[in-house]
This record gives structure tokens, sequence and C-alpha cells, in this order.
């Protein structure tokens, strides 16, 4: 292809003169060392480029080499369990091949050339395939079958089919027009794949986190923005959706955190245990990782490439749950790229695109029903942390989010450093799918779900509001059916919203476990509520019992919540028995 010259460098930034017909985000490799980069913006017979590797050592005049195409994912059997970089090279194998430390230049391609796969054909001679048709399957994981798809614009008449075992360059079926189709293919990442039809979202990602299940779900094929300062547990929730949630893949994008926090998640996925097979969580994960250290640009296009690697699982009509730590982070490589290209400033130095460019990130979610026979139904669900400084929800990245997601998970320091987990703060967090999804939750526990989440949310209003009166007046002011919506409320805080991380029974909770512990709360402030209609004072009301019951349901494994549900219901029928 067409080559050009380097006449300008500033960091990751750099001009070339001149590059034929190039087109804008075309990849393009730089000197002598070959390093990975884009072409973002073009003036003239000059383009200027944005490189995603180490320009240290970079010289003026050293060449710059077209591609004729833009920055692609390969995308196959052999992507469940990878650990990639930004831009999609294989970290493990990099890192046998050329030491730890990733070499300026150093290339692999994402999928290994040297594993065979099974391939098991769906279709036969003769047969016309379209784009999103499914040509067979392989055994990517032990149980998880990879369905081998026409890839989008492809399509023809079968003429050969190619059974056995295969490499992912090798063909799978020959169509009529001598064109192979192969078991992997390239996607561009910054384009949305295509759909047959966009479904409507009537149903809920299961989380497992109570707090999130019952009074902030989010759909399958939603977006939620978790905000929160320093220390709140964003990386702790995305860690738990992954191993908990209800998804059947999870793509993990580490954006710009931390080099130390991204070895943790390194060290910690491989041991987490799937509770659905048993083994580990990594046999369903793909793992981005761009940290803080490495370099800026491929930082922007690491949101990108977990999107599309996500896409390309729902295609297969699977469930996927894309957990992003943190936006914030990518929102400072546009802040980077955009000054060293000299555009326009907007809030707090952010480019005047920002709100765009994340609205493009989150409207590639939902659910849909995938291109080609047989019908799929899968769905993109997008879990994106950020960091907003000093834990101010004002600044321009949270608002931008807050436009366009469906759902917000605010994180508050104060209920973090009270231990509470997680420290969604309920008075500011919000769901705007309650109304599609909540006759899902009907179905799956009682007709009296909507409520329960109601009456719960009433008393953490009205607990916050005593809790002010009392800051003021003191306790002792407090009349008798006030402090009982304290003694309440703090159980429902305790036991309904909070969880252990570390407690096998309570890290996740089932719907139904949710349902009984709402409805035992419920009762127990209804009975209260009604000792006292009935003349009795506060002083004379035994809680204890109905607390300790509480608690033994939040600790009791699933199979014993129907039991304990019975212990519970009995301690508080004995709510009016003297102490």
């Amino acid at each position: 292809m067409t080559a050009g010259r380097l006449v300008r460098i500033a960091g990751s930034i750099a001009e070339v003169r001149p590059l034929g017909d190039a087109s804008l985000y075309e990849l393009v490799h730089v000197g002598d060392r070959r390093l990975l980069a884009e072409v973002v913006r073009l003036m003239g017979d000059t383009a200027t480029i944005q490189i995603h590797e180490d320009t240290t050592g970079l010289r003026l005049g050293e060449p710059v080499e077209r591609t004729g195409r833009p920055l692609e994912v390969e995308l196959g059997p052999g992507l469940l369990g990878q650990v990639l970089d930004g831009v999609g090279r294989p970290l493990a194998r990099l890192a046998a091949a050329s030491g730890d430390f990733l070499a300026p230049g150093a290339d692999l391609p994402t999928l290994d050339r040297s594993r065979r796969w099974g391939f098991a054909p769906r279709c036969r001679i003769g047969d016309d395939v379209a784009a999103g048709d499914v040509l067979g399957e392989v055994e990517e994981q032990l149980g998880f079958r990879h369905l081998v798809l026409v890839p989008p614009g492809a399509g023809g008449r079968v003429a050969a089919v190619h059974a056995g075992d295969l490499g992912v360059d090798d063909p799978a079926v020959t169509l009529g027009d001598g064109k192979a189709i192969a078991l992997a293919h390239r996607w561009p990442v910054r384009l949305s794949r295509p759909v047959g039809e966009r479904l409507r979202s009537d149903r809920p990602l299961v989380t497992g986190q109570r707090i999130l299940d019952l009074l902030f779900p989010v759909a399958e094929g939603g977006s939620v923005a978790v905000p929160g300062g320093f220390g709140t547990g964003k990386t702790v929730i995305e860690h738990s959706l992954a191993k908990f949630a209800a998804a059947d893949v999870v793509v993990f994008v580490g954006c710009g955190e931390r080099g130390n926090e991204m070895a943790e998640v390194l060290e910690e996925f491989p041991a987490l245990i799937d509770p659905r097979t048993g083994r580990s969580i990594m046999e369903r994960t793909v793992l981005v990782v761009n940290t803080s250290n490495m370099p800026v640009v491929a930082r922007e296009a690491s949101v990108y490439l977990g999107l599309t690697v996500a896409e390309y699982y729902r295609d297969m009509g699977l469930r996927v749950a894309v957990m992003v730590d943190s936006l914030s982070r990518w929102a400072e490589a546009l802040r980077d790229i955009g000054s060293r290209l000299q555009e326009m400033p907007g809030d707090e130095g952010y480019p005047a695109h920002l709100a765009s460019r994340l609205a493009g990130l989150y409207e590639r979610t939902g659910r849909a029903r995938a291109a080609g026979r047989p019908a799929r139904d899968g769905a993109v669900t997008l879990v994106c942390a950020v960091s907003p400084p000093g834990g101010d929800f004002s600044e321009p990245v949270t608002q931008a989010s807050l436009r366009v997601a469906g759902a917000l998970w605010a994180l508050d320091a104060s209920l973090a450093h009270q231990r509470q987990f997680p420290a969604v703060d309920w008075q500011t967090s919000y769901s705007l799918y309650v109304g599609e999804i909540q006759d899902f939750f009907v179905r799956a526990t009682g007709p009296d779900w909507p409520a329960l989440r109601g009456s719960i949310l009433s008393l953490l209003q009205r607990d916050a509001e005593v809790r002010e009166v009392a800051a003021l007046l003191g306790a002792d002011s407090l009349q008798d059916v006030d402090r009982l919506v304290l003694e309440v409320a703090a159980a429902a805080r305790e036991h309904v919203l909070g969880q252990s991380a570390y407690d096998p029974n309570d890290a996740t909770s089932g719907l139904d476990k949710t349902y009984q512990l709402a409805r035992c709360v419920d009762a127990l402030h209804r009975a209260g509520r009604g000792a006292l209609d009935a003349g009795r004072t506060y002083d004379e009301l035994d809680l204890e019992p109905a607390r300790r019951a509480i608690a033994e349901l939040r600790r009791a494994p699933a199979a014993r919540v129907a039991e304990r549900a019975g212990e519970l219901e009995r301690a508080i029928a004995a709510l009016g028995r003297p102490a």
C-alpha cells in the first residue's frame, strides 16, 4: 500500500505526508518498528494519525505504510478465556513469546493459529446461505457450543462443506463462486454489527444483588452508569456481577485503571468459580486490559473492542454482560487526544463531542434477533463504572452518562465507610426499566413484588426523614411509630439491601430469597404498626426474635429459604408479646 513519511510527532499524535487516498480511521504501520496507528484527521495531503503504542525513539522521516482497512478484531472460536490489550493483541501469548513487557511493534493475531477445532456442520451442499445464517458449530469450551456464522455481507450457494478438525483460517464452507468462509472473520471495532430485528427489553438481567434486583433493576440489553468516588466499591460490584449475574458471556474491559488493580483482576478472575458449572468463570469471560501506564489512545479503542466481541456472541443468541471500568478513563483519553489535535474544548477540557461519543457507546446495547437462520435472540447489557473526581456527580462524564443510561447505581462513600455493600445510595439511584420488566418479577416471585418494592422505598425515605429529626431533637423526642420505622429500616438496610461478598450463602441472592426477605421486613413493619395502633407502646414490642430470624434467613442457603421464611412468620406473629 501507499507509504508516506513522518513530518511531525507530538507524543502519540503524528502527521504524515503524503498518504495517498487514505480514509478516516484507516489502520497504518508507523516507522521501522511498524507501530500500530489510526488515521484520525485528513487535511489535503497531510494525514494526522494516533499511535496505539509507545512512541519513544520515533524519528521524523520514518515511513508510514497504509493497510487499507480499519482497526478490526478477529472473531471466532478461541476468544473465551483470553486476555487482550486495547487493540486485540493476546497478552498471554505475547508474554510467552517476548517477555512480560510489551515491546513496541510486537504483534500476534488475536486467535491462536495452532489450535484445532472440531467443526460440526449444520448446512449441506446446495443450501443457499445468507449473512448471519448458522453454518455449524464447534465446542469452544467444555459444553459451550460456538456457532460459526456467515459473516455480514457474505452469502451464496454452498458448494462444499469441510467437517472435522479445522484451524481458524481454514475454510468451513466453500460457496459456488469459489469464496470460502472460515471459522473466524474480522470486523471493524467502531462499527456496530447488523441485526435482524431490535427487540423490546421486557426481562431483567438478574444480578444476584438484592438492592439492584429489588429497587433498581436493569433490563437485559439495558445500560447502567455506576458513578462513585474512590473506595466506594465499583470494581467489587462489577466482579460480583461478572460472577453471579445471569449472563452467558462476560466481557470485562479494564480501561485505564491502575496496573495493580488489573493485576488483581487477572489473578482473581481465573480463581472465581462459576456457580452454574463449578469451573473457572474465565471459561465464559473475555478480558480486555488497558492499564493507565499503557498508551492512552489504545484506551479509547479498548471499549469499542469489548463491545464488538459482545455483539459477536449476541449474534449467537447469547446474553452478554459488558463491564467497563472505568468510563472516566476512556473520556480522559478522548480529552488527551482532543488536546493534541487542538480541538475546541468543552466542559473541564473534555471535547465538545463527548456526549455524542458516549451516546454512541450506550446505543450499541439492546436485545436483538440476529440476522439469518435459525432465529436467535441475544442481548448486550452494558454496566459502566464512572470515577467522578471527588465523588462530584455534576462533572461532565457522569452527566453525559445520565442522559443516555437507563439506570443509575450511585455509590455513596459514607455508605461504604459504614461497611454497607453494595454501597448504592437508594435516595439518588433510579431505574427507568421497572415498568417494562416488573411482570417478569411478578411471574418469578409473587403478585405483590411491585407493592413490596414501593413499601421498601417508602420505608427508607421515611427513615431518612426521621433520622434528620432525631439528629436535631434527639431520639428521645421521637414518637413510637417513628422509633419503629428506625428499627425496621435498619433491618432492611442490613439484611435486605446489604450483602456479604465473603459469605457463600449471601454473596448472591436468588429472586425468591430477595422476595422473601423484603416480604418479611414489610410484614414486620405492618405488624408493628398494628400493635401500636392496638394500644401497645414501642417498649412493649419484642422485635428481637424477628430481627434474629431475618438475619438467619439472609444467611440461609437457597434450599432452606422457605423453611427460614416460615420461622420468620412465626416470629412476626409473636410481635405483640411482652418482652
